[in-house]
């Protein structure tokens, strides 16, 4: 038996009951009948495409970020402006909203669940869906180490916005070091080097969900919705811990773009935007090599809060407060000090699109090996407004997606991104969302 299909066998167990709820594809996706598939992604040709979030607070102010032209060569307003030197590789969508279907608006919370779930509510309490990166995680995360990687530049692993259900948030790695020591600590195997020995311990360990197949199923087959929910979240966890497991067996397959970093200096967390933007920085070029090294395929990374939290220098004043506070200045038409924090949001933004493109992965970048999909949570924050909440989108998706273009809703349910973003990545639906947030209609523009 060769090195690969010895690979092949050993996921295919460890993935079976991962494959529950999931369907047939997942495994056709790893495994074909010869069990080649995993070698063809990874050591041959075909490169892996991956998915991610990015996220800043407080949105944007309508009127100096929004283009007006359409299409490729679309205009940079004076927000959109640090986006210049990698405007061919963002798509902007404008217009995209959220429908609260009689729901109050909660501020900074409907519009965010709104868009990652497709369904309005107005309290955290309330998802009935679990966010679409999640989703996304279920379907093209496995046989990496981490199914999906959650990550804060605000210091805060309560910072996060991946929820698998109204109870399970996906709790945030909050510093480049935590991050370092998350992804290429002890249990990192540099897929390059020209040894491997795995590690005896695990050698010895067995599946504990094998040991108990069968009460486990007697004991789901006794349990309610809600009870069945919950312990099948805690074997999902168990799973995923078995997948780490069988992928720490054996070598992995050749990364050509992999260069495993420097351990990053410790950084104190700070809500000075510039001390922010450096921190945010360290993260984003330590996960581009984590996407490189194949350590993950999805990711979440917040830059600032739903109620941003970024400061400057010398002030006391915080960006959310000076939304709501700051006057409009009468001879400029809009709010200076609001309008240079979203400014440098898009510039945090534009860090890390360059991130991912300055990675040499095959005939391209790793950023066209991707597709990120960045947004807030309102557009003007100073009215909490949910009508034309500010996304950006960046990468290729290995060829599938166009890149470079403005495409303009007119108040359409902004769920359409969230049906088209799972789509790309493989996730089977026809359809995506509730009440009238429900949409079968992707966003043809931006599709190859």
């Amino acid at each position: 038996m060769t090195n690969m299909n010895r690979r092949g066998f050993l996921l295919r167990g460890a993935f079976a009951g991962a494959a529950v709820g999931v369907g047939l594809p997942f495994l056709d996706y790893f495994l074909d009948d010869n069990g080649t598939a995993f070698a063809a992604e990874y050591g041959g040709g075909r490169l892996p495409v991956r998915f991610g979030t990015w996220f800043w607070g407080c949105g944007m102010i309508p009127d100096r970020w929004n283009p007006k032209k359409q299409g490729a060569g679309y205009d940079l307003p004076p927000e959109l402006a640090p986006v210049a030197p990698v405007q061919d590789k963002v798509t902007i969508l404008s217009g995209f909203s959220v429908s609260l279907d009689g729901k109050s608006n909660q501020p900074h919370i409907s519009g965010n669940i709104g868009l990652r779930t497709g369904t309005p509510v107005d309290s955290w309490q309330q998802i009935v869906a679990p966010t679409l990166d999640t989703t996304i995680a279920d379907t093209i995360g496995s046989g990496s180490f981490f199914r999906s990687l959650d990550l804060s530049a605000d210091g805060n692993a309560r910072t996060s916005f991946s929820y698998r259900s109204g109870t399970e948030m996906n709790a945030s790695v909050a510093s480049p070091m935590e991050l370092y020591q998350r992804v290429f600590g002890a249990d990192f195997h540099d897929p390059n080097a020209a040894e491997f020995k795995p590690d005896p311990r695990i050698m010895a360990r067995r599946s504990v969900l094998s040991a108990v197949t069968d009460e486990r199923r007697r004991m789901m087959g006794k349990l309610g919705a809600e009870d069945k929910a919950r312990v099948d979240s805690y074997f999902t966890a168990i799973r995923e811990v078995e997948t780490k497991l069988a992928l720490q067996l054996e070598k992995p397959p050749k990364a050509e773009a992999c260069v495993v970093p420097q351990r990053p200096a410790e950084m104190a967390p700070s809500t000075d935007v510039i001390e922010r933007q450096k921190s945010h920085k360290l993260m984003a070029d330590l996960l581009a090599m984590a996407l490189a090294c194949n350590q993950t395929k999805v990711f979440n990374m917040v830059f600032s809060t739903a109620t941003a939290d970024l400061r400057k220098a010398g002030s006391t004043t915080a960006y959310h407060q000076a939304t709501h506070e700051e006057l409009v200045d009468k001879t400029k038409g809009y709010q200076p000090t609001v309008d240079a924090f979203s400014t440098q949001s898009m510039q945090g933004w534009a860090d890390f699109v360059a991130s991912m493109a300055a990675v040499k992965e095959g005939d391209g970048t790793l950023l066209d090996n991707m597709l990120v999909m960045a947004h807030s949570e309102v557009s003007y924050a100073k009215n909490h407004d949910v009508n034309g909440i500010p996304v950006m989108l960046a990468g290729r998706a290995g060829g599938k997606v166009k890149s470079g273009i403005h495409v303009a809703s007119q108040g359409d349910a902004i769920s359409r991104v969230g049906l088209t973003m799972q789509q790309l990545m493989g996730v089977p639906l026809d359809g995506w969302g509730t009440g009238s947030m429900r949409t079968n209609r992707s966003i043809s523009e931006i599709m190859v």
